[in-house]
């Protein structure tokens, strides 16, 4: 289960973990289990709110990464929502802002995940056979 100071809600369907205000070497591990624990726990995408988020420093943002890398390679997506100017300054001065997708809204970020959402089942519906009916069959 994740550390209770990163808790994870069920909003519309979608993980949301929050993430604190500060996010910097005193609490980066922590936030990186959390996110590796929820993303091993979950399916599809798992949306880190950012919004308290006033700061991030160098090691926040690899475990943001950490997780991110993890996610894709279970077949998973972490979608950021990162509404300061400031954090989102620091993701877009790493390139941080080209690896990891972000929105600068969970409004946004549940919509984009519900979209992705209705899409996958809509391509895996076309996929499956198509039965005739039972009179075309004879």
């Amino acid at each position: 289960m994740p550390d209770d100071g990163f808790p994870v809600e069920m909003v519309l369907g979608v993980p949301v973990l929050a993430a604190p205000e500060e996010i910097d070497i005193t609490n980066a591990a922590a936030l990186r289990a959390a996110l590796l624990t929820a993303t091993a726990n979950g399916t599809g995408t798992l949306v880190v709110d950012m919004t308290r988020t006033q700061f991030c420093d160098s090691s926040g943002l690899h475990a943001l990464l950490a997780a991110h890398k993890r996610a894709e390679a279970e077949g998973r997506k972490i979608l950021l929502v990162i509404p300061s100017p400031a954090v989102l300054r620091v993701f877009t001065l790493t390139a941080m802002d080209r690896v990891i997708p972000n929105l600068t809204s969970l409004a946004e970020a549940l919509a984009q995940t519900a979209a992705s959402r209705t899409a996958a089942a809509t391509s895996e519906m076309k996929e499956m056979p198509r039965r005739r009916p039972a009179a075309a069959q004879r």
